[in-house]
């Protein structure tokens, strides 16, 4: 558990899986906190998880970023309080993708085309 006290209401920051996004919190739960996205600050790994940056041989996952006003349970290690000031959703969520897309391009690796090709079907499907 944090050692930070947390309550229903805060605006927090939460890695869910491989994203990063600030959120409100609206509910508690013995080891998680239920947030609610408000912003996305790091847009979630594309590919296999459990395979990192590995093309051959795995499923190579298409994964989007939570919606906006999307629930989700964190674990409370991974919650810490936000201060700043909280981005639009839909202007997070482009930087997010951009930033990642960025980084992608100085890889270079075939795993990083993959990803990036993702990337621009999820662009489009955000309407970005």
């Amino acid at each position: 558990m944090s050692s930070e006290q947390l309550a229903i209401g805060d605006i927090v920051t939460g890695i869910y899986k491989t994203g990063k996004y600030i959120g409100e919190i609206t509910n508690i739960r013995p080891a998680h906190y239920v947030v609610r996205v408000l912003s996305v600050l790091k847009h979630p790994t594309q590919g296999d998880l459990h395979n990192p940056k590995e093309t051959e041989g795995v499923f190579f996952h298409e994964r989007r970023a939570l919606a906006f006003r999307e629930q989700t349970n964190i674990p409370q290690t991974m919650v810490k309080r936000y201060e700043g000031d909280v981005i639009e959703y839909k202007e997070s969520l482009r930087t997010a993708l951009e930033k990642q897309a960025d980084s992608l391009r100085e890889d270079g690796s075939e795993w990083a085309t993959k990803c990036l090709e993702n990337l621009q079907t999820l662009a489009t499907e955000y309407k970005l």
